[in-house]
């Protein structure tokens, strides 16, 4: 319901001139006035009403005219066919309200999930793909048994599905799921993968059926009798969305024929220029058609992609025979029924295909309802949701108060469709038929009873940790150091508890009850080390403020029968835990030590020393002061006092000492702490991890080691060569690598590490092939050597002294590979960006050539080297969509003289090592060599020979990127790439 109120002065005698100024038009129409002033909201209205009062006020003010003024309410009730309007998703069951389960957005894979909903809901799809044969197959590294578990997890489920298992058979990483892609892309790369997995198998050729349709390119002369035309499949129409105002029109704008004449008349064979039509028009239409909105375009000024948020209406309904050629076959009807799509909401100007949020409104059954897949909500929607809010354009009264907004003016829709998915009327049934359990593989269903079993493990583990925290107050967390954790600390202190630079110590830990009496905990504790009742006394360690942690007081029996709450609130309520030492005794001591020199003789006898050995004893008062002791001076003149520690050793001769200094060996209590004080734990990492996996481990070493006794360690850890190994700096506070440290004599671990905001110390390491000596003095290379064809790709390593040339690279090159001709020479060139950016001539210093370039060589082709004086070189790069997407390797190609088109596609074919489907996706175009480049589509009758090239002009491939290393506009992304 929503409400708006309106005030009148009430009508009474007054001067004409007050009545001139403030007298309202009468109200007759309420209704029409409600709907000016009150939004247009979705819901269809059930009621209107509205209500007036009058009210009198005694203070003075404009509204009100003789203390009188009349109030007028309008209310709406609106219908709420959803039944989720005034729902706030607080426990929300998109399960129990629609029948559908959501799928987890992993950071940006709101695109992923779009899609992934829009084929699950298209069953005939879904089928296909339960039909890939994956028994023996790894989820992590096959694509389609993931896919597999995710349709069958939303297929069974209860709760949102997860997508990690799918992206790691992806082949992608956690940092490619904080990365958005195109949802169409995504699409031809994903629909590419799975035709190959169903090559051979009972889904052979699903993919075709169902999404691939026919159009032709023609080119008809208009006054003699010659057309050339070719057909080519297509899984996905981009129509225009700027200048149409309906799909419709968007269709009819698509087969728009183009005119040649004048200058741009056509070549015709036999014929010569012609004043010709050129066109597309469609053979088929697929039973499910996916139709791409152009809503981005590349703005030269911004150097950016900008959203068209034109309003454009697409129907519930839509006729295409208009838009068959004649010869097309019409024996099926061609009308299509909406199925959904997937919305694009990004910003207003800038927004691009990779940003913003996509989700999908979708209508799984024939005679179902609209839905919304927004991640890992699934929502009713009503009609008006699913087609007026999303053809963009202006929200027609948008503002409650047009004083807000004067002049009427709407605001403008940001959210509106991207990809709409039409299914062919006739076809629908068999398209969305229910997927029958027969039809599900049985390892599916195991897998997913044996999920459903740990997922029912995991869930009685987080209502256990729930029930934890909510208990929390109840329990007190209780640490005991034992005389065995102190023998085996080898630090400050008793133990160390939580400062990670040093090793941990294993201190016993206890969960007891706050309201737990001391004399239970006794018996606990007694029970658990063995130990009787009796023998047993703790003592509470607190915080000195020197930051050490030492014993304070003992726990007097007295307290037996307090609550643990109470020791902890009266001994140690500053702490968050109590911490504890537990002393062991067989019976009462009741020796009494006057002097240092008092306890001596006892402990010789702990240490099995000979009676009267001479020790000399120290305090360890704290980090950096180890003070010596006095046997003569008293306890009270040392200032020792309950919980102090004490070490001894035995006092040596000059000559003891004299050899444990020549054997490099620590001779005293102070140096031992010394050595204490600069010990550091610190964290190994391979750094390159995804290439070949090494351990993680741990090391306890010296700050003061040099670079070769870190080195030696590692490698005596790792089994290999400390010369081979590498070692680099981690970034604060990524923690990812940084800089390659160089090996040298002088620096120290703290100088390997750095200054660091690191939780703990860290290092990455690598294992060579070679010595580090070597790789410092000698310039690496890796080379990409291109075979026959431009597909055969081989690195070729390269080891050269800094002071070498280029020709000492190509002469390496030379012996590693296989020449056509010994006569036979080789380019060397560096690209950038996947386009050449410099070939070298061979003098050039290697010292100079930059670490980060990517480096190609090939045997130049013969063509090449026997070209004519009339032919020319050009360079050939890959591109989707625009020429600033590059990806893939470019090379050097031949335009022979006079050669005709059909003939030059023969020759790329060859030199790009692809099979006739692959090469008939690629588009070919001449790209000038300016900052903006539009391609210019080249047709068959086109002779590139009589093209006038300038220098830095192209040839360029449009296709869909499968290298995984492409490019965009506004900087560099990865293109998407499915490797399982």
């Amino acid at each position: 319901m929503d409400m708006s109120v309106e005030s009148t002065p009430a009508e009474t005698e007054r001067p004409m001139s007050d009545v001139e100024e403030t007298t309202p038009l009468a109200v007759t129409d309420y209704e029409a006035i409600a709907s000016k002033i009150m939004p247009d909201l979705p819901q269809e209205i059930e009621d209107f009403q509205y209500y007036t009062w009058q009210v009198n006020d005694n203070r003075p003010r404009s509204l009100i005219e003789n203390d009188t003024t009349n109030i007028t309410a309008f209310v709406r009730v609106l219908k709420d066919p959803t039944g989720v309007l005034w729902h706030n998703f607080i426990n929300y069951d998109s399960k129990k309200e629609t029948g559908y389960v959501g799928l987890k957005n992993q950071g940006a894979t709101c695109y992923m999930n779009s899609l992934l909903q829009s084929l699950y809901c298209t069953t005939y799809f879904r089928k296909a793909v339960y039909a890939i044969p994956t028994e023996e197959d790894e989820p992590i590294r096959s694509v389609s048994l993931a896919l597999q578990r995710v349709f069958y997890q939303l297929q069974t489920s209860n709760t949102p599905v997860g997508t990690t298992e799918l992206t790691k058979s992806f082949g992608w990483d956690s940092l490619e799921s904080f990365m958005q892609h195109d949802v169409q892309e995504f699409n031809r790369v994903l629909q590419d993968n799975l035709e190959g997995k169903m090559k051979d198998t009972k889904a052979d050729g699903a993919i075709t059926k169902l999404f691939v349709g026919k159009m032709k390119s023609y080119i008809k002369c208009v006054n003699v009798d010659y057309e050339s035309s070719r057909v080519e499949d297509y899984y996905d129409i981009q129509l225009n969305v700027k200048g149409c105002k309906t799909l419709h029109d968007s269709f009819k704008d698509y087969i728009q024929e183009e005119t040649l004449e004048g200058d741009n008349k056509y070549q015709a064979e036999e014929y010569g220029l012609q004043d010709a039509k050129k066109g597309v028009i469609f053979e088929s239409f697929p039973p499910v058609l996916h139709l791409q909105l152009k809503r981005f375009e590349y703005d030269v000024q911004r150097d950016a992609m900008v959203k068209i948020n034109d309003r454009h209406e697409f129907p519930m309904e839509i006729d295409l025979q208009e838009f068959l050629s004649p010869e097309a076959d019409r024996s099926k009807p061609h009308r299509y029924l909406l199925h959904g799509f997937v919305k694009a909401n990004s910003d207003k100007y800038y927004g691009d295909l990779h940003g913003g949020h996509y989700f999908a409104l979708l209508k799984p059954e024939k005679d179902g309802k609209w839905l919304k897949f927004d991640d890992d909500r699934v929502t009713p929607v009503t009609e008006k949701e699913v087609l007026e809010d999303n053809y963009g354009g202006e929200v027609p009264n948008s503002s409650p108060l047009p004083a807000i907004r004067p002049g009427g003016r709407n605001l403008k829709r940001f959210t509106n469709a991207y990809m709409l998915v039409y299914i062919r009327e006739s076809d629908v049934d068999e398209i969305l038929s229910p997927v029958l359990p027969e039809e599900i593989p049985d390892h599916l269903r195991r897998i997913w009873f044996a999920l459903e079993r740990r997922l029912d493990e995991e869930r009685a583990a987080q209502e256990q940790k729930k029930k934890e925290a909510e208990e929390r107050h109840l329990y007190l967390q209780v640490k005991v150091v034992t005389a065995e954790t102190f023998r085996s600390h080898q630090g400050f202190d008793l133990a160390n508890f939580d400062d990670r630079q040093y090793p941990l110590s294993e201190v016993p830990h206890f969960k007891v009850l706050k309201s737990d009496t001391y004399g239970a905990f006794k018996e606990m504790v007694a029970k658990k080390f063995e130990i009787p009742v009796e023998q047993i006394r703790f003592w509470v360690l607190v915080n000195r403020q020197n930051k050490t942690v030492r014993p304070d007081a003992p726990i007097s029996e007295n307290f037996i029968g307090s609550t643990m709450e109470e020791i902890h609130s009266k001994m140690a309520a500053r702490q968050n835990e109590l911490k504890l030492y537990l002393e062991v005794s067989d019976k009462p001591s009741s020796t009494k030590f006057t002097k240092v020199g008092d306890i001596i003789p006892i402990l010789c006898e702990k240490k099995d020393f000979p009676p009267n050995t001479p020790l000399k004893i120290y305090e360890e008062i704290k980090p950096g002061m180890i003070e010596e002791m006095k046997p003569k001076s008293t306890l009270h003149q040392s200032e020792i006092q309950d919980g102090d520690i004490i070490c001894f050793q035995k006092a040596l001769t000059e000559k003891e000492i004299q050899g444990h200094q020549d054997a490099g060996r620590i001779y005293s209590i102070p140096q031992f702490y010394e050595h204490l004080s600069m010990r550091i734990v610190v964290q190994f990492k391979p750094k390159l991890k995804d290439r070949e996996p090494k351990p993680e481990f741990e090391l306890v070493l010296n700050r003061k080691m040099g670079y070769d006794a870190v080195a030696n360690q590692v490698a005596a850890h790792l089994n290999t060569d400390p010369l081979k190994l590498r070692f680099t700096t981690a970034s604060s506070p990524s923690g990812t690598p940084k800089n390659v440290i160089k090996r040298t004599t002088t620096q120290t671990l703290s100088d390997m590490l750095q200054a660091s905001y690191l939780p703990s110390a860290q290092l990455f390491y690598e294992m060579l092939d070679i010595s580090i000596v070597e790789l410092e003095t000698k310039k690496f290379f890796k080379v990409n050597w291109l075979g026959t064809t431009i597909k055969d790709e081989e690195i070729i390593d390269v080891r050269l002294p800094k002071t070498s040339v280029v020709d000492e690279i190509i002469d390496v090159i030379r012996q590693k590979v296989s020449l056509s001709s010994p006569n036979s020479k080789i380019r060397l060139y560096e690209v950038n960006n996947h386009k050449i950016h410099k070939e070298y001539v061979g003098t050039e210093l290697v010292e100079r050539i930059a670490d980060y370039v990517t480096l190609y060589a090939e045997e130049i082709p013969q063509e090449e080297m026997e070209a004519g004086a009339n032919e020319k070189v050009v360079q050939v790069f890959h591109f989707t969509k625009e020429p600033l997407r590059s990806h893939g390797i470019p090379f050097k190609f031949v335009i022979k003289t006079g050669e005709s088109f059909p003939e030059t596609k023969v020759r790329l074919q060859e030199r790009l090592g692809m099979n006739e489907k692959d090469f008939a996706k690629v588009k070919i175009a001449v790209v000038p060599g300016t900052a903006y480049p539009k391609p210019h589509y080249v047709e068959d009758e086109v002779i590139l020979s009589d093209i006038k090239w300038n220098s830095e002009d192209c040839l360029g491939l449009d296709h869909v990127d499968k290298t995984g290393r492409a490019g965009r506009v506004g900087g560099a992304e990865k293109a998407i790439i499915i490797r399982g």
